[in-house]
């Protein structure tokens, strides 16, 4: 019983993980939000949550949807050199001798706009998160 079980749960993951088309809901508030929108792909991010990787004007970005068809937030890599200077300032105070690997800027319907920087040393990576003012944020 528990291999049926587990063969059951394995194909129920597979088939959110594989899914490419989104509910209704969710594709028809993407079109509302970025009628612009080019190169369209679509993935599942967890349980309810639907990602779309698209194009605007040339740049690259994503935006995340619940199954409801809510949006969460949209994000865009920058360059770290076009982080806000008091996001640059608290990183530089506190991880001096880290090294920004990635850089991006995410409008949340929870936060609003942060910045969330990817950091490596050595082996060490670490994620963080400010506001446009240098505070941190906490996910």
């Amino acid at each position: 019983m528990k291999k049926v079980m587990m063969i059951a749960l394995m194909v129920f993951i597979c088939s959110f993980t594989f899914a490419k088309t989104p509910p209704k809901a969710v594709a028809d508030a993407f079109m509302k939000k970025f009628p612009t929108a080019t190169k369209v792909t679509w993935g599942v991010e967890g349980p309810k949550e639907w990602e779309a990787e698209f194009t605007i004007d040339g740049e690259k970005i994503s935006a995340n949807f619940n199954e409801n068809g809510t949006w969460l937030e949209t994000e865009k890599k920058i360059k770290a050199a076009n982080l806000p200077k008091a996001v640059q300032a608290a990183v530089n105070k506190k991880y001096s001798d880290w090294k920004i690997a990635e850089a991006d800027k995410t409008e949340t319907a929870k936060h609003g706009t942060i910045y969330e920087v990817d950091l490596k040393k050595g082996m060490k990576s670490k994620s963080l998160a400010f506001k446009e003012d240098g505070t941190s944020v906490n996910e």
